[in-house]
Protein backbone atom coordinates (compact mmCIF):
# COMPACT_ATOMS: atom_id res chain seq x y z
CA UNK A 1 0.00 0.00 0.00
CA UNK A 2 1.19 3.87 -0.77
CA UNK A 3 1.69 6.31 1.41
CA UNK A 4 -1.40 8.13 -1.12
CA UNK A 5 -3.63 5.26 0.09
CA UNK A 6 -3.14 4.90 3.51
CA UNK A 7 -3.95 8.98 3.82
CA UNK A 8 -7.20 7.96 1.75
CA UNK A 9 -8.26 5.97 4.91
CA UNK A 10 -7.72 8.43 7.84
CA UNK A 11 -10.90 9.01 9.77
CA UNK A 12 -11.20 12.43 11.56
CA UNK A 13 -12.84 12.48 15.09
CA UNK A 14 -14.50 15.35 16.82
CA UNK A 15 -13.22 14.58 20.35
CA UNK A 16 -15.07 17.52 22.77
CA UNK A 17 -13.54 18.75 26.00
CA UNK A 18 -15.05 18.74 29.12
CA UNK A 19 -13.88 20.48 32.26
CA UNK A 20 -12.95 18.62 35.29
CA UNK A 21 -12.24 19.30 38.68
CA UNK A 22 -9.11 17.77 39.81
CA UNK A 23 -9.98 17.29 43.59
CA UNK A 24 -13.64 16.36 42.64
CA UNK A 25 -14.81 19.50 44.71
CA UNK A 26 -17.12 21.51 42.54
CA UNK A 27 -16.78 24.47 44.48
CA UNK A 28 -13.19 24.65 43.83
CA UNK A 29 -12.94 26.80 40.56
CA UNK A 30 -9.06 27.99 40.92
CA UNK A 31 -7.62 27.44 37.48
CA UNK A 32 -4.76 25.35 38.47
CA UNK A 33 -7.85 22.23 39.70
CA UNK A 34 -9.35 22.28 36.29
CA UNK A 35 -8.24 20.49 33.43
CA UNK A 36 -9.67 19.77 30.16
CA UNK A 37 -10.10 15.92 29.60
CA UNK A 38 -11.74 14.25 26.17
CA UNK A 39 -14.99 12.42 27.68
CA UNK A 40 -12.90 8.62 28.11
CA UNK A 41 -10.19 10.34 29.95
CA UNK A 42 -12.96 12.54 32.34
CA UNK A 43 -14.85 9.55 33.14
CA UNK A 44 -11.54 7.12 34.07
CA UNK A 45 -10.57 9.87 36.42
CA UNK A 46 -13.55 10.35 38.05
CA UNK A 47 -14.13 6.57 38.44
CA UNK A 48 -12.86 6.21 42.02
CA UNK A 49 -14.86 9.01 43.18
CA UNK A 50 -18.05 7.62 41.39
CA UNK A 51 -17.76 3.94 43.40
CA UNK A 52 -17.04 6.23 46.40
CA UNK A 53 -20.84 8.24 46.03
CA UNK A 54 -22.38 5.14 44.67
CA UNK A 55 -20.60 3.18 47.66
CA UNK A 56 -22.19 5.81 50.14
CA UNK A 57 -25.74 6.52 48.73
CA UNK A 58 -26.33 2.86 49.47
CA UNK A 59 -24.70 2.76 52.32
CA UNK A 60 -27.24 5.56 53.67
CA UNK A 61 -30.46 4.32 52.05
CA UNK A 62 -29.65 0.82 53.22
CA UNK A 63 -29.34 2.73 56.75
CA UNK A 64 -32.45 4.82 56.50
CA UNK A 65 -34.67 1.26 55.36
CA UNK A 66 -33.67 0.02 58.76
CA UNK A 67 -35.42 3.23 60.57
CA UNK A 68 -38.21 3.88 58.24
CA UNK A 69 -39.30 0.19 56.61
CA UNK A 70 -38.00 1.66 52.98
CA UNK A 71 -36.74 -0.51 49.60
CA UNK A 72 -33.86 -2.13 51.40
CA UNK A 73 -35.42 -3.08 54.90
Amino acid sequence: MSGADILGQVRHTRVVLAAAHRDHDTANNIGANLAAFCQRCHMIHDRPEHRRRRWRTLFRRKALGGLFSGPYA
